[in-house]
């Protein structure tokens, strides 16, 4: 039970911890963030794209383009109130865009802000701009496409930009060293010494072999004797 409430406390910090950083960018510069949770290059992300709505006239934000940098791969998640719309180039599969358009009644109202997430594939690079359109009910529309100033100084209308890491080098294809050729092997022939027999046991062969033949010997002159007597 304890470690239930530990995790479900944790999951909870994450949580609000996440919304923290998007709010404290939002009141930080009221401009379109990006962020992406794997940001490494010629990888696949979820990129998720911070949009504000700045209107002075109090109208809401009802559509948002944002240019893809021509990605192989592209998809989007469903929104309440939001129908997004995937722009591909015929010639190469590629994707150029996606925009979301807000439902009748639906928007980004003044003082709020909304996150579009899409899935692709991010480019070998290392960053990517993203330039967005941003379109008021009033059809305004406030490009988001500045890249930033000499001397890094931020312009009134920057493109939401996003640093790309380096991947994992792929691991170096190593060659097989083939097995070395086993020698074949040779055997020492058994000296004299190893083939003989232990020399006890063949002297006590010997004598009994003697002594036996001593014994029939024996007999055989016995016999004969006695032969000559009858």
């Amino acid at each position: 039970m304890a470690r239930h409430q530990m995790v479900t406390r944790a999951l909870t910090l994450a949580t609000l911890l996440t919304l923290s950083s998007w709010t404290v960018a939002a009141t930080a510069g009221a401009h379109v963030h990006v962020d992406a949770d794997h940001a490494v290059r010629g990888d696949y992300a979820l990129v998720t794209f911070q949009v504000p709505n700045e209107s002075e006239k109090g109208v809401p934000t009802t559509k948002v383009t944002i240019t893809l940098p021509n990605v192989a791969s592209a998809s989007t998640d469903v929104m309440a109130g939001w129908t997004a719309t995937l722009d591909r180039d015929p010639a190469s599969g590629a994707y150029r865009s996606v925009t979301f358009t807000a439902a009748p009644n639906a928007g980004i109202g003044v003082s709020q802000f909304e996150l579009f997430p899409v899935s692709i594939k991010l480019p070998d690079a290392d960053s990517v701009s993203f330039p967005v359109a941003q379109t008021y009910a009033d059809g305004t529309t406030v490009n988001w496409d500045q890249p930033p100033l000499p001397g890094g100084a931020e312009p009134d209308y920057p493109a939401p930009v996003l640093p790309l890491a380096a991947g994992p080098r792929e691991p170096e294809e190593h060659h097989a060293t083939p097995p070395a050729t086993a020698s074949p092997s040779v055997s020492a022939a058994p000296t004299a010494d190893a083939q003989a027999p232990p020399r006890g046991g063949a002297d006590n062969t010997a004598r009994a072999l003697a002594g036996g033949a001593l014994l029939v010997a024996a007999i055989g002159v016995g016999v004969a004797l006695a032969r000559r007597r009858t």
